[in-house]
């Protein structure tokens, strides 16, 4: 087996341009269209809109990695950071803080240089205890020599599906890619420099563990510096898990190959179908601000707006098997005669209605009847 680190071109990264213009034209026109399209928010209207993006970016990069986040927690870290309302929030964690400040930092900082000791930082902030899991690992530090394989399948069966290059080759292949970063590829096209950026990085594969969060940073990093803004509306990550299987499968097979015109075809397709996605986002965003307009002359706590945005955060019927008094209390951290009340009230001010079924089933839904 040949990985691409091993041929005699590494680390130039080989594609065929004529194959991908047409991809690219049509990446270029959606990108257009959302650009245009956020334009039309207001400030506060846009800080929900980033708000949204960021929480969806933060659990879903982690999800890729198999790691589950509560929304509530990267919600309220996502909150905090980007100096909006948290009352009734759950705490963050220091990892989903860590996870949150790099994904601010990769876009917000987008202009600032690239250096190892941010690279580094960056690892060492998803992991704030100095353990994945139970595991102990390097932290803030590029990785061992031992082997660094990407393997499945039972012990003494296992596949190989790629390996990395040796641990003492780190140090000077992550001095080529930050040399790379800063001055090699600023010829290229924005958004192909954002697809090479991920392919290079995960290929080197520099620390013990969190490299598909770092990959995926330095993607958002490099589109930030290709559009020249720091808020992100659209998730790159949510469409990179809805595709996840094909997005390993061909990082696989372009790792062992010597180009990449095949990946950089996916990446285009799926930066594009991310882009075009964002319209439910900014959609949600926008029927959230009409609701509360239309209901802000009508007296709620902090407990029953945040459940409610819960449910608007949903969509219309998104919210799965409806609002009940059990996930209420859930919610708002009340007793059950408090919860009863309070959805009362909402019912009798009609910002939530009653669903259909009866009985034990009985749950609500916000009145979209607007």
């Amino acid at each position: 087996m040949t990985y691409i680190w091993e041929t005699k071109k590494w680390p130039k990264l080989t594609r065929e341009k004529r194959a991908l213009l047409s991809l690219l034209s049509q990446a270029r026109k959606d990108q257009g269209i959302l650009l245009a399209r956020v334009k039309s928010l207001g400030f506060e209207l846009g800080g929900q809109a980033q708000a949204d993006v960021l929480t969806e970016e933060a659990i879903k990069t982690s999800a890729i990695e198999g790691e589950r986040l509560n929304r509530d927690s990267v919600r309220s870290s996502v909150a905090r950071h980007l100096g909006l309302p948290t009352a009734g929030l759950t705490s963050a964690t220091r990892s989903v803080d860590g996870l949150v400040e790099v994904l601010l930092d990769a876009t917000r900082g987008y202009g600032k240089p690239m250096t190892a000791a941010r690279l580094k930082g960056w690892q060492a902030a998803l992991f704030p205890t100095g353990y994945s899991g139970f595991s102990k690992i390097r932290v803030g530090k590029w990785r061992g020599n031992e082997p660094m394989r990407v393997v499945s399948g039972p012990v003494g069966r296992e596949k190989i599906h790629f390996e990395a290059p040796p641990g003492e080759r780190v140090e000077k292949e992550m001095r080529q890619f930050i040399s790379w970063w800063e001055s090699g590829s600023q010829n290229e096209d924005g958004l192909l420099r954002a697809g090479m950026a991920h392919f290079y990085f995960v290929t080197v594969h520099p620390f013990e563990d969190g490299n598909g969060r770092i990959a995926r940073a330095l993607t958002d990093m490099a589109l930030a510096q290709d559009e020249k803004l720091e808020i992100r509306y659209y998730s790159l990550s949510s469409q990179i898990m809805e595709e996840r299987d094909e997005y390993y499968r061909i990082l696989e097979k372009c790792s062992k190959g010597n180009d990449i015109t095949e990946w950089l075809a996916w990446f285009l397709g799926c930066y594009a179908r991310a882009v075009r996605g964002t319209e439910k986002i900014i959609a949600n965003v926008l029927a959230k601000a009409e609701f509360w307009q239309r209901n802000s002359a009508i007296e709620t706590n902090e407990r029953q707006r945040k459940v409610v945005n819960r449910l608007l955060d949903a969509g219309k019927g998104g919210f799965q098997g409806g609002l009940t008094t059990r996930k209420y209390v859930s919610m708002a951290k009340v007793s059950r005669a408090t919860a009863f009340r309070e959805i009362s009230g909402l019912l009798q001010k009609k910002i939530l209605r009653q669903n259909f079924a009866k009985g034990r089933s009985v749950s609500y839904d916000v009145d979209w009847s607007f």
